[in-house]
């Protein structure tokens, strides 16, 4: 067998794989999407959820997949030994209805026998309990003689998470030798020790669990493999365990060389040499995805892995910074199968380095606290440390539970964890309030709530563009920070400002923040609390620092097209008052730069005469060109103008009036074009409802109605080529094609319904009886199921009372129809039941009701077994 390396047998799963029609599709991120139950993906099924429950259709039934995945549950026997990680690559195949035990029982042997090389005498299959058919599968078509093939109950070889797609699995293990194992005579497959290694998992998902215990047969069954590919490195590489595989070695050679170390020659070291191989991994991947380090969620267990290794590094001698090099390494071993890695580089060495020199500042005081209050335990005789000062030190030192349990672990002393529970309750609750609800990064708003109270921004933006400005303050999406740096994602406040925030149904101006030597790409602004206008989006070169002067410029484009499409807005909402009455009140509105949206009340659509009115209406007062003024002045001079008022909106003591000639008036802080000519032309797209009461219209302005016509204008012009006529008699010519289209399908089904009686030819000299009900099964060419049901409409007519099973194949599709009359059904025959029962054969499945049913299949030669079958299956159907 070649001792394949980690890149080579992932290419190697991924070929064969793909060689066997599936689709491979690229790692999943590690961030879950949309998907709240998971921090991290931690299966390489996870991410194909939606495809397994059907709330997405996948892009194909067959997939490959290497994905990359995170498990934490037991972090702290990372290290103690060499069978943890965190860090691990699933190799997957996956079928969605598509094929089942047979084939993926068969490919699994087949890649680990044929490709990879292992030796079968040293593979051993297992089944679950009862699964008598993989069991076969096993015996009778791989070859393994039945003592070598071990059943398991539930807790091993049965995939179930409560109510929902569940089903039996099927394991191969390999045996590693004599060397690995326990030295117990009993020593076999699904022994604790490290010699019968599991390398492969076939989960076989064809029931319905409802929650109950009660199990129901999936119609459509799927496959789920999952292969780590670690594991099968040790296997083919036949090393002691992941730490020695080529690439983990690697890293694990590259910490011995820093360090001066030797591995095996000290088991501490050891340890902390693991600790780090395995960290490094978890923590380049997950910054490559995006994820940051912070004190909640999947950031915090990012922080959490990195200060892990830090402080392994330091009882490993290491005292300078050495994560970031260290990930070099990383990245070079895994690039080919995560090119991400490779265009991230920069950044997870900048995040790596940025977090290892935080706690670097920290963690020597912190241990120095810590060793203080060591001392003060001894003296009083205490062995458990108090809830308050393990806060104390993750609040103040950056210490995570975790990492002072270790600590003390190793000195034999435990900690109150509940007090420290306590402790982090009593600092939540003054924000738990604003934790309930987010900002734009979905983050909680709590951050904002630390910032200065009497902090304020000036808004500059009606009378220009750009600014020069000093940076006042700035928050990551969970804590308050006087620096960001390239790549990381964060919120500045400026003391002037010329940027919108999203308010009043016009969305944010986008543009950047730059100073002498960094940018910062603003993509969203948001309207905080105390005046101050908050500018999220990441550096995009350099670093931003608290009190550095900058220069804010908006993209004038992009605030040019939205100005056009708010103003609009204005304009429809006038003329939808003036056409549907003055019950119609803005219910809600979006512009942006591409598209305006428009909610409103009104009680039923608009019918096409009336959206054409009001859009004439609309272009009518942009051809006037009419002025657009705005005037500050207090609510009750506004009411005076007969300003329309947002319905529901509080307003303060001054409000701004946008007038567009004598045409509308409207408070509005927004911004707008100087005068209606401006937006040039206007275009409904479409008027839906959404809500009881409530109305949309989608329109588009400028240049982007043109646009829009001359796209018409194109496809116009496509269909009269198509259809070989000239644009002007395009109408006439598509009336013309319709009628012989329609003459022409009555044609073909005809000729369908002759050609496949005659295929059929005269097969009453084939009717059976079985227990006094007529039978009639045969089978057809080259009709599809329509054929198939007429030729048995046409059947039933001869053949009076009875039963009738056609079946037929075409373009490699098979068709199967069952019909059974109302005195067969008397005698106990149901066709669906019948169809069930034979769809097997041709390798499909289906059903129906007891009068007629239908199913289709993908093996043609099977046709004669189906047929041979049907009289077997209505006999046990009639002596019941």
């Amino acid at each position: 067998m070649k001792a394949y390396g980690v890149n080579e047998l992932r290419k190697m799963f991924l070929d064969f794989f793909e060689s066997k029609g599936h689709l491979v599709m690229k790692s999943f991120s590690l961030v879950p999407k949309n998907d709240k139950s998971l921090l991290l993906i931690n299966a390489g099924m996870a991410p194909l959820k939606p495809y397994f429950t059907g709330q997405e259709v996948p892009p194909k039934t067959r997939v490959a997949t290497c994905q990359k995945c995170i498990r934490t549950g037991d972090i702290e026997n990372v290290g103690k030994t060499a069978r943890h990680g965190t860090f691990f690559e699933m190799l997957g195949n996956f079928s969605f209805g598509d094929y089942f035990k047979t084939e993926a029982i068969r490919w699994s042997w087949e890649f680990l026998t044929e490709v990879v090389g292992l030796d079968p005498d040293r593979l051993y299959p297992s089944v679950y309990l009862d699964d008598d058919e993989a069991f076969e599968i096993w015996e009778k078509e791989i070859g393994i003689a039945p003592e070598r093939i071990f059943r398991f109950g539930k807790e091993d070889n049965f995939w179930e998470h409560g109510a929902g797609p569940c089903g039996p699995c099927s394991e191969i293990y390999y045996d590693r030798g004599e060397k690995y194992g326990c030295g117990s005579p009993d020593c076999t497959v699904g022994c604790e020790c490290d010699r019968y290694m599991e390398v492969w998992n076939n989960v076989f998902t064809q029931f319905e669990n409802d929650g109950n215990g009660n199990y129901e047969e999936l119609e459509n069954k799927n496959i789920d493999t999952g292969m780590g590919l670690e594991r099968l490195a040790v296997v083919v590489q036949e090393v002691d365990s992941i730490f020695d595989v080529d690439t983990i070695k690697a890293i694990r050679d590259k910490i011995c060389e820093l360090a001066g170390a030797t591995y095996g020659a000290d088991e501490k070291n050891d340890i902390s040499i693991r600790v780090i191989t395995d960290h490094i991994r978890s923590a380049s991947f997950m910054i490559s995805d995006g994820v940051m380090p912070s004190n909640e969620g999947r950031g915090y267990v990012l922080r959490r892995l990195i200060r892990r290794a830090a402080r392994h590094g330091r009882m490993l001698g290491l005292k300078d910074l050495f994560l970031a090099g260290l990930s070099k390494t990383v990245i070079a071993e895994s690039k080919d199968g995560y090119p991400e890695l490779k265009e991230k580089e920069e950044f997870i060495y900048k995040v790596l380095t940025k977090e290892e020199e935080q706690f670097n500042r920290t963690i020597d005081q912190g241990l120095q606290i810590l060793a203080e209050m060591e001392e003060d335990m001894e003296k009083k005789g205490k062995k458990q440390l108090e809830g308050k000062d393990a806060f104390k030190l993750y609040d103040t030192y950056g210490f995570p539970l975790d990492l002072t349990k270790e600590i003390l672990e190793e000195k034999g002393v435990s900690v109150d964890e509940d007090g420290f529970q306590e402790a982090m309750e009593q600092q939540r609750k003054q924000a738990r309030a604003a934790r309930e609800t987010t900002n734009y990064m979905g983050a909680s708003a709590t951050v904002y709530e630390q910032l200065d109270p009497s902090m304020t921004s000036e808004f500059v933006g009606y009378d220009t563009l750009t600014c020069e400005s000093e940076i006042i303050a700035m928050t990551t999406d969970k804590e308050v920070t006087d620096t960001l740096v390239e790549g990381q994602r964060g919120t500045i406040i400026c003391s002037k400002t010329p940027f919108y925030a999203t308010s009043g149904g016009q969305e944010a101006d986008q543009g950047v923040i730059l100073s002498e030597n960094s940018s910062f790409a603003v993509e969203d602004v948001i309207k905080l609390s105390g005046g101050k206008f908050g500018h999220v989006g990441y550096v995009n070169e350099g670093n931003l620092s608290v009190g550095e002067k900058v220069l804010l410029n908006v993209n004038e484009r992009n605030r040019r097209q939205t100005e056009k499409n708010h103003s609009a807005t204005h304009l429809l909402q006038k003329a939808l008052r003036t056409v549907l009455g003055s019950h119609v009140e803005q219910a809600g509105s979006s512009n942006n730069a591409k598209h305006l949206r428009f909610d409103f009340t009104h009680f039923s659509p608009m019918t096409p005469e009336e959206i054409k009115k009001v859009e004439d209406i609309v272009n009518e007062e942009i051809a006037a060109n009419l002025a657009v003024d705005t005037k500050l002045m207090s609510m009750d001079e506004a009411k005076n103008t007969g300003a329309m008022a947002l319905f529901g909106e509080k307003y303060g003591d001054e409000v701004r009036v946008v007038s567009m000639g004598d045409f509308s008036v409207e408070l509005c802080g927004g911004t707008h074009v100087p005068n209606t000519g401006a937006i040039t032309a206007f275009k409904i797209l479409s008027e839906t409802g959404v809500a009881a009461g409530v109305r949309r219209i989608e329109a588009i302005t400028d240049k982007a109605v043109f646009e829009y016509y001359e796209k018409m204008e194109q496809e116009l012009l496509e269909a009269a080529k198509i259809v070989k006529a000239a644009p002007a008699k395009l109408m006439s010519r598509l009336e013309a094609l319709m009628a012989e289209l329609k003459e022409l399908h009555s044609e073909n089904e005809s000729l369908k319904s002759k050609l496949a009686k005659d295929a059929l030819g005269d097969v009453m000299d084939q009717v059976q009886e079985v227990n006094g009900v007529k039978l009639l099964a045969a089978k057809v060419a080259d009709v599809d199921m329509n054929g198939l049901r007429e030729l048995g409409d046409s059947l039933k007519d001869k053949l009076g009372e009875g039963v009738i099973v056609l079946a037929s194949s075409m373009g490699g599709k098979v068709f199967l129809v069952a019909m059974a009359t109302a005195g067969a059904q008397k005698a106990g025959a149901h066709a669906g039941n019948l169809i069930k029962g034979i769809a097997g054969c041709v390798g499909g499945g289906g059903g129906g009701r007891p009068n007629m049913a239908q199913a289709g299949g993908k093996k043609p030669e099977g046709i004669d077994e189906a047929i041979a079958k049907v009289k077997e299956e209505l006999e046990g159907q009639l002596s019941n």
